[in-house]
């Protein structure tokens, strides 16, 4: 990769061996020309791979012997372009303990300076504007180093050895404040100190960080984080938490070994933490319900860069630091079009004069199983590629655009496929245009004209209908096809394999909404193997914001009729009498209640029947609540007794009328055994967690018999549902125990974030 600092360690190593010769960035990689005693060469060639720098990767590895060429010494000579440019961009990459050491060192140049880094860490994604990657062809470009910058540049001893944004306070960006008028109040570290007395006293600080602006107020303040809500349109969704340090990060959360880890990557994600907890059960963190209102986790995320720590250090505190952006709008990267857009929520503009070339908004992960799984793929990871099987027959080079929520584009290079930032629900026009300029950055930075489009198969999605304006051939691929193939490809695998695909809609092919699928993909198509039953969705999209809409959609198909005299549930409790009878009507008719298999509908009409949830704010609230309440208790099948068996469904062939054409009868998961026993518990005083739990542990076990049906080994987990750390350790756990190999994602989401890998996958099979 590029900007890991890989020539500097290849000039150390030629050095360290008495051997002569150049390195340079080629847009493919790093070449060297190497000359001395045979031996010489075969322990650098030995030690190059052994000890190469941390963030690089090499992928291949071509040597050629040559004659002697007569060098004199070792260079560095100046990087080469190319038309195909084939080395990977890194990602930007968080503070590195020594650059933290100087910025709080009274005696080093660069004390509380702002924008420190070396080669070791800082941006690189948010300021490269071409390959290879250069200075000159970088956002650093209008600052002038220094002498004793470029001394430090042009040393290949010293660590900031051709770091591209090496700068210090003499010659580097700086601060300014601004009030909402645009006037600069103040400058340096006085802007500094300023904006973190106006955290500090409850005000709203729009923060410009490493990919784009960020929203702060202090996390201990309810005033602040209320009004913070009020005017940014976010009334329970979760914000998250900046910390200075992992120990602070303890104060507030449970944090083991692989939680400190993640929370100390490089990547610098935001992790999912479940907040500290009494003997009763309830949190004890130091901070506010207003920051995550009735969930156990929070979103808690180290320092990114010199100024994240300068700033924590003066707050003296935890922050809250959201995107800055309104709903459904890209964060913004420019002070002037921040000023515009977030004018009316900050109250101070901390802002600097190094321009954002692209917006990077923070990564999201959690731990399930053990290991990380990414939820929002962005600052950290993008845009680094997955590998993909080199397939001679696949077209040229493929772009994917994606879904249509949670947005993210794909370009399939060779082997490589990479996967941009992501981009957010394309709901508006700022969105849209995010996406466009994603679409053209992602093939300038790799010199390449995509061949074939690719996008999802439901004609509503704006992604589509962007594909059909880039003036090629587009090729549709099914929803939860794609979300089967993401999965499969970045666990290096291939056709035959059984997909478990859950989430909240997809465009079905029988005119239903699919989303809890079980499809068999071989070669470049698919069969639907299994789903879930059916069930009619009252009011269609406004189903999605309320749970109960889909509960009423569920009971009005398991009881038809008798289900208006069900006063005392909590479902028909949540409507008024005009709404129910207008809803009672559409479900006779049919008009607008669309038929759907989704489990994500159906963790929102549980969550419905059980009291947990009525009405949505945010995606997925009512099943990320339900979760939450069947992680608050033990499972209640533990000890080999199943007193909730009634929960099971039952497997039952597919009707002639909904059967597609496979070789075996597909099969139909029925609900309604369960539906009632929800019912029945629910009036008997069953707790909701009780509920919740059960009901978990009923969905995984209901994949084990249509996998032993099926008869493959491989079986992969994907979908939005499978975010759910619960859902997806107890399917995985049933699965293994049953001797099949699940598979589910890690660094791609498994949500939309992750459909254009997939459809690429799908695309250069189709049009092989």
């Amino acid at each position: 990769m590029q900007g890991v600092g890989f020539r500097p360690f290849i000039h150390r190593l030629a050095t360290e061996n008495g051997l002569a010769g150049w390195v340079n960035n080629t847009a493919h990689g790093v070449q060297i020309e190497v000359e001395g005693k045979r031996e010489r060469l075969s322990e650098f060639s030995r030690r190059l791979q052994r000890e190469a720098p941390p963030h690089s990767s090499i992928e291949s590895l071509e040597t050629e012997w040559l004659a002697p060429a007569g060098f004199c010494g070792f260079e560095i000579r100046e990087s080469t372009a190319s038309e195909a440019p084939t080395a990977l961009i890194l990602p930007d990459i968080a503070i590195c303990a020594e650059c933290v050491r100087e910025i709080f060192n009274p005696s080093d140049r660069r004390h509380r300076h702002p924008f420190t880094n070396c080669t070791h860490c800082g941006p690189r994604f948010s300021i490269i504007e071409d390959v290879p990657y250069d200075r000159a062809r970088t956002s650093m470009k209008v600052f002038p180093m220094c002498a004793e910058c470029r001394a430090e540049y042009e040393d290949p001893a010293d660590r900031r050895f051709h770091a591209q944004p090496n700068a210090c306070p003499n010659c580097g960006p700086q601060l300014a404040l601004w009030n909402r008028t645009g006037t600069i109040t103040a400058t340096r570290n006085d802007a500094l100190r300023l904006a973190a007395a106006a955290i500090r006293d409850g005000q709203i600080v729009a923060v410009k960080g490493l990919g784009g602006f960020q929203l702060m107020v202090a996390a201990n303040d309810a005033g602040a984080a209320a009004r913070l809500r009020k005017l940014k349109l976010r009334e329970e969704k979760p914000l998250a938490v900046m910390v200075a340090s992992v120990e602070a990060a303890r104060r507030l959360c449970e944090v083991g070994p692989i939680e400190e880890r993640l929370l100390c990557f490089p990547e610098a994600p935001i992790v999912l933490l479940r907040r500290l907890r009494g003997d009763s059960g309830a949190s004890t963190a130091p901070l506010l319900e207003g920051v995550a209102p009735g969930n156990p986790y929070l979103g808690i995320m180290l320092p990114t860069t010199a100024l994240h720590h300068l700033l924590l250090r003066e707050v003296d505190g935890p922050v809250v630091a959201t995107s800055g952006n309104l709903r459904d709008e890209p964060i913004c990267i420019d002070e002037h079009e921040a000023l515009d857009r977030l004018g009316e929520i900050a109250d101070l503009l901390l802002v600097h004069d190094r321009p954002i070339v692209r917006a990077v908004d923070d990564s999201v992960v959690r731990v399930v199983l053990g290991r990380e799984l990414v939820l929002r793929r962005a600052r950290g990871f993008a845009p680094l590629p997955v590998a993909a099987r080199a397939d001679p027959a696949a077209p040229g080079s493929v772009l994917a655009v994606g879904g249509h929520l949670k947005n993210t584009i794909a370009l399939s290079v060779g082997s490589h496929i990479f996967l941009s930032q992501h981009i957010g629900d394309l709901e508006t026009v700022e969105a849209l245009e995010a996406h466009h300029r994603i679409i053209g950055d992602l093939q300038k930075l790799h010199r390449v004209s995509a061949d074939v489009v690719t996008a999802d198969a439901h004609p509503g999605y704006a992604s589509t209908r962007s594909a059909a304006t880039l003036g090629r051939p587009v090729i549709p691929v099914q929803h939860h096809f794609a979300h089967l193939l993401s999965c499969l490809v970045e666990n290096g695998l291939e056709p035959p394999a059984l997909g478990v695909i859950w989430d909240g809609t997809g465009d079905g092919l029988d005119g239903t909404i699919w989303g809890g699928e079980f499809l068999v993909a071989r070669g470049n198509n698919f069969e639907r193997a299994g789903w879930m039953r059916t069930f009619p969705l009252p009011g269609g999209e406004a189903a999605i914001r309320e749970p109960r809409r889909a509960a009423l959609g569920l009971l009005h198909e398991l009881l038809g009729d008798d289900l208006w005299d069900m006063k005392d549930l909590p479902t028909v409790r949540a409507f008024a009498a005009t709404e129910l009878n207008a809803l009672r009507g559409a479900l006779k008719s049919g008009i607008n209640t669309p038929r759907t298999s989704s489990v994500g509908r159906l963790f929102d009409a549980v969550a419905s029947l059980a009291g947990v949830r009525q009405i949505s704010s945010y995606e997925g609230q009512a099943a990320m609540e339900l979760e939450c309440a069947a992680e608050s208790t033990n499972s209640p099948w533990q000890g080999g007794t199943k007193p909730n068996a009634a929960y099971a469904l039952a497997w039952q062939e597919a009707g002639e009328s909904t059967r597609p054409r496979t070789s075996r009868p597909a099969l139909v998961a029925d609900w309604t055994r369960m539906a009632r026993s929800i019912l029945n518990d629910h009036k008997a005083g069953v707790s909701p967690s009780i509920i919740a739990r059960t009901f978990h542990e009923a969905l995984a076990d209901c994949v084990v018999p249509l996998a032993t049906r099926v008869g493959l080994e491989h079986v992969a987990l994907s979908g939005g549902c499978f975010q759910n750390c619960l859902l997806t350790e107890l399917t995985v756990r049933r699965l293994s125990d049953a001797g099949f190999q699940p598979c589910w994602h890690r660094r791609v989401p498994p949500n939309d974030g992750g459909l254009a890998l997939g459809q690429i996958a799908a695309a250069r099979q189709l049009a092989r």
